[in-house]
């Protein structure tokens, strides 16, 4: 069975980071700090999230000369809302397991 997009363990620590302040600009190397993500990780999922339209991104403007331009992230109205879904589900109580037959067909 394949699993459900954006349900992956670092794309739910992804979000978890980015719902503390769903309107704020994040840089990437915060969120990398924030999530424990490597680069190799976390960018190919900011820029998934992107394609998808859960992310928002903007080039900073550089804030002293020399240095480079940086991106910054954040969720958009539809992020969050997946976001907060992704979190109630993941809140909510695991289901029992059935309960199985043992030798001789008793439950």
């Amino acid at each position: 069975m394949a699993r459900k997009p954006n349900s992956s363990p670092q794309t739910q620590a992804l979000f978890a980071v980015l719902m503390q302040s769903p309107e704020a600009w994040r840089h990437g190397y915060d969120l990398s700090r924030e999530t424990g993500l490597k680069s190799g990780t976390l960018y190919p999922i900011l820029v998934r999230l992107e394609s998808a339209g859960l992310l928002e991104e903007q080039w900073e403007a550089p804030p002293v000369q020399g240095r480079p331009a940086r991106h910054m992230y954040r969720l958009t109205a539809r992020g969050q809302a997946e976001a907060a879904t992704k979190r109630r589900s993941s809140d909510a109580p695991a289901r029992p397991a059935p309960a199985t037959l043992t030798e001789g067909g008793a439950r």
